[in-house]
């Protein structure tokens, strides 16, 4: 053994910072753009969000396309996904439909690269089998096919032990759209992490009560780790320092570097 391998061991053992050091920054790819959204000052929410709470450094692929039929651009190329530890889906394209453009999108996902979901992503992608069952539903872990008004909704956390959501405590947003779940559950292959209640009033005044899962995880096609949020419509939600918690906690969970606590793991603390 060198003399350099010794000192350098030495070094890593009697310093752990040393070695949490040399962790690279999780690499993740934000996908976003699309109809509906103020996703042009979203994206640096995000992404900024994001850093200041772990070691995670964002790549952004904005579409400024304002429809719901444009593909996004970064997925002409086969390995779009390739050098990324994940990617973090926030599109709005419902009518984007055709099997070999969701295919592109979905492969990466398939093979194993974690994935987050946010807000109109869950929208995205209606190709065939809509609205009961497309390729998309199967890698979100939900069925959702619609929203009503924006109205504030009561987030009630019902897991209590997921690192993603431990500790936090139930919060009730500004104006939102509820996602409902058409399929009334979600699939067998994710796990709930909290409901969403929100009540609204018909054309009379009579008050109705909705109740929706708006945050959860999944496991698509067996390898990759997928949380999913439908909250996010608007830019003051994005900007709620528990929604940014939320989100990098999925983003940590997903690529396997969070504690049970929900904090980063060792080496992925955010920057100083």
């Amino acid at each position: 053994m060198s003399k350099f391998l010794i000192a350098s061991l030495m070094v890593a053992f009697l310093c752990p910072t040393f070695a949490q050091a040399q962790q690279k920054p999780i690499r993740a790819l934000l996908v976003l753009g699309g109809c509906c959204h103020d996703y042009k000052n979203q994206k640096d929410v995000i992404a900024k969000g994001l850093a200041e709470r772990a070691n995670i450094e964002v790549t952004i692929a904005y579409d400024t396309d304002t429809g719901t039929k444009h593909v996004n651009p970064v997925y002409a190329n086969a390995d779009w996904a390739k050098n990324f530890d994940i990617v973090i889906h926030d599109e709005c394209t419902a009518d984007v439909k055709d099997k070999d453009v969701v295919e592109t999108v979905l492969k990466p996902h398939r093979d194993g690269l974690p994935g987050v979901v946010i807000h109109c992503g869950m929208h995205s992608y209606r190709s065939e089998g809509f609205p009961k069952a497309t390729p998309w539903f199967e890698f979100t872990g939900v069925a959702s096919t619609g929203h009503g008004a924006q109205q504030p909704i009561a987030i009630d956390f019902t897991d209590k032990t997921s690192p993603i959501v431990k500790g936090m405590a139930n919060w009730t947003t500004i104006n939102e759209e509820l996602y409902n779940n058409s399929a009334g559950k979600l699939q067998d292959t994710a796990k709930a992490l909290a409901t969403g209640k929100q009540v609204t009033k018909d054309k009379a005044g009579v008050e109705k009560a909705s109740e929706f899962v708006v945050i959860w995880t999944n496991v698509y096609a067996g390898k990759a780790k997928v949380f999913s949020t439908t909250l996010g419509h608007n830019t003051k939600t994005v900007e709620d320092p528990r929604y940014l918690d939320l989100v990098t906690r999925g983003v940590l969970w997903a690529t396997g570097h969070i504690t049970d606590d929900g904090k980063p793991a060792a080496g992925y603390e955010p920057k100083k």
